[in-house]
C-alpha cells in the first residue's frame, strides 16, 4: 500500500531478458534502505526488487505489466516516480494507492496556470465511472484531486511542489500514464452495482 507522495525518483537503465526484466537506477539513500524481496512503486506500479546491484534494481515485468502500463515503453535515462510501501508510522499524506494500475491515460493538455500547470487526461469509459469530481485518482503514482471531469477527460492541478517532486512536469501532449483510480469508491461502485 502506497499514499501517492512521491519519495524519491529514479531513471530507467534498460531491459533485459526480452523485456522481462527491468533495471533503474535509485539514489544511494533509496538503494540503501531496499532488499531483495520488498515492493517499490515505479511510476504507480507495485513491483518487487528481485536483484540489487550498488545503486541498481531489477525487477521482473510481467505480461500484465508490459501491456497494461507504461512500464514496457520506458526509454533509457527515461526519469521515474518511486514510493516505499507505507508503514504503521507513515502520514497518510495523500490517499491510499495500491500500485495496482487500472488502466493508461493518455494526456491532451498541459497548460500554465498559477502558481503550477493544468493537466487534462484522456481516459475511456472503465475508468471514468471511477471518478468523481474533487476525488482522487493517481497518475504516474503521484495522488491527485479531479479539478474537472468530462465524459472521457479529467483534469487536476498540478502545483509547484508536485512539479519539482515528481516526472509529472515533462509529460506532453501524447504521452501515457498510469491511472489509478481511487480503491475506496471502486468498492463502492462495486458493491452498488451488484457486479
Amino acid at each position: 500500500m502506497f499514499t501517492g507522495l512521491i519519495s524519491h525518483r529514479g531513471r530507467c537503465r534498460e531491459y533485459r531478458n526480452n523485456r522481462a526484466e527491468l533495471v533503474i537506477e535509485v539514489p544511494p539513500e533509496l538503494g540503501h534502505r531496499l532488499e531483495r524481496g520488498q515492493s517499490l512503486a515505479v511510476d504507480g506500479v507495485c513491483l518487487t526488487v528481485a536483484a540489487i546491484e550498488q545503486n541498481r534494481l531489477t525487477f521482473n515485468l510481467s505480461k500484465e505489466t508490459l501491456e497494461g502500463t507504461t512500464l514496457g515503453r520506458l526509454r533509457p535515462g527515461q526519469e521515474l516516480n518511486l514510493e516505499l510501501p507505507v508503514t504503521p508510522e507513515t502520514l497518510l499524506g495523500g490517499h491510499l494507492v495500491t500500485g495496482h494500475v487500472d488502466g493508461l491515460g493518455q494526456v491532451l493538455e498541459v497548460k500554465p496556470r498559477r502558481p503550477g500547470k493544468r493537466l487534462k487526461v484522456r481516459i475511456n469509459k472503465e475508468l471514468r465511472k471511477f471518478l468523481v469530481p474533487k476525488g482522487s485518482v493517481a497518475v504516474n503514482g503521484v495522488s491527485l484531486t479531479v479539478a474537472a471531469l468530462g465524459a472521457a477527460y479529467f483534469e487536476v492541478e498540478l502545483i509547484p511542489a508536485t512539479l519539482q517532486e515528481t516526472n509529472l512536469d515533462r509529460l506532453r501532449p501524447g504521452d501515457r500514464v498510469n491511472l489509478e483510480c481511487d480503491i475506496i469508491g471502486k468498492y463502492v461502485y462495486n458493491f452498488t452495482s451488484g457486479k
